[in-house]
């Protein structure tokens, strides 16, 4: 019996379904089931292995002994949204209504699934920047959008003004944005944030930026396009605290936007989970009251272990790039000799006893050029586990 449906154009947009028409998996699961037979090290997928603050963690506790058990309102717990709105003010002088600017989710991904879904229609074109995080060309491809792309080139990984000045067009709908940057660890400058709010203004377009990684950056400042002028009123801003807290199995994440474009999401949103995580919501609250200090201490730690591994990356014989922010670090393996990324991170379990994933992964088939012998490493583990893989990467020897 052949299964035909609107998943077909999902898979398609993640680049998982071939031109035979055969189901792929993603390479996430496909490097942590080779890491998970051979006994490597997993540095595959970007979830940390370490528990998040304890604050947090006994906040949930007590939110399940005290009877958060059943739907929370739609909007999301008013003791989060508040919490959000104090945490915009207070690290970017951004003033948020949590009654009408701010929506829970069942993390960042359901948010980003809402917003495609509930802002573009057949044939609009949504911009982001490639490599891209694979459930944006999914969603994109599910509500029968456009994706149109521009490249990140290494070293620095940052977008050409020039390449962005000609992708938006007046039939650009959603430009999303992904700062700080998931594979590459880029963070957008200031002047390119606020090229893309000038492009939006000149071709009727919204803003959409994923900014989950917002508190994990290297000796570089996060800087929200919504509190750039002009920025708020077409930005919906994504967050979520899996990243932060290292609670990603939570799926505690939120929108902030102008009420129009938040009720509009809304409406979407409301018919695919409803709601999510009440027990959650309140110690994701308490997560982001912390003091300053655990948020400058999960950065700097981050930092730390990502200069562990880039050091036996190096004497490897990898070219590592610095990453600015995030769990990911980028290695290009040309000078091992490696002309395929994918078919590298095959055979590096068994050659070293670690698991990557290939850039090219996050870039279109016909766009790879420059992004072939690319691997993305994660760096959000023990630190102990980390001191393990880079001695095991520092002994890797091609024939």
């Amino acid at each position: 019996m052949s299964v035909h449906g609107s998943w077909e154009r999902a898979a398609r947009g993640a680049m998982l379904l071939g031109a035979d028409g055969e189901l792929r998996q993603t390479i996430f699961g496909e490097m942590s089931a080779l890491a998970a037979s051979t006994g490597a090290i997993n540095l595959g997928q970007g979830f940390p292995d370490e528990e998040g603050p304890i604050e947090v963690l006994d906040a949930a506790r007590q939110a399940i002994r005290d009877g958060a058990n059943q739907y929370p309102p739609a909007l999301g717990m008013p003791v989060l949204r508040e919490a959000i709105a104090a945490h915009q003010q207070r690290f970017y002088g951004l003033r948020v209504d949590p009654d009408s600017q701010v929506l829970v989710t069942a993390g960042a991904t359901e948010a980003l699934a809402a917003t495609i879904l509930a802002l573009t229609e057949e044939g609009d074109e949504v911009l982001t920047l490639e490599p891209f995080y694979d459930a944006y060309g999914a969603m994109i491809a599910f509500g029968k959008a456009t994706h149109v792309t521009v490249p990140l080139r290494a070293p620095h990984f940052l977008p050409d003004h020039e390449d962005l000045r000609a992708a938006v067009t007046d039939r650009t709908r959603l430009i999303l944005i992904n700062s700080p940057h998931n594979p590459t660890g880029s963070v957008l400058p200031r002047e390119t944030l606020e090229l893309i709010i000038e492009l939006a203004y000149d071709h009727d377009a919204i803003i959409v930026t994923d900014e989950v990684y917002e508190h994990l950056t290297f000796e570089v400042e996060h800087t929200p396009i919504s509190s750039l002028p002009g920025g708020f009123d077409r930005t919906v801003t994504i967050s979520s605290g899996g990243k932060t807290f290292s609670t990603t199995g939570w799926k505690i994440g939120w929108i902030i936007a102008p009420q129009p474009i938040l009720q509009a999401i809304l409406a979407v949103k409301q018919y695919l989970t409803y709601v999510n995580g009440a027990p959650f919501q309140p110690a994701i609250a308490v997560g982001l009251g912390l003091p300053d200090e655990f948020f400058s201490g999960v950065a700097s730690t981050l930092q730390h272990k990502c200069e562990i591994l880039s050091a036996g990356l190096t004497s490897a014989g990898f070219t590592v790039s610095t990453p600015q922010a995030g769990y990911f670090v980028i290695a290009d393996a040309a000078a091992l000799g490696v002309t395929d990324a994918a078919e590298f991170c095959r055979s590096l379990p068994s050659l070293a006893g670690v698991a990557a994933v290939p850039v090219s992964a996050f870039v279109h088939p016909d766009r790879r050029g420059g992004f072939e012998t690319l691997l993305r490493f994660a760096f959000c583990k023990k630190i102990d586990v980390l001191e393990r893989a880079a001695a095991q990467l520092a002994e890797l020897r091609l024939n």
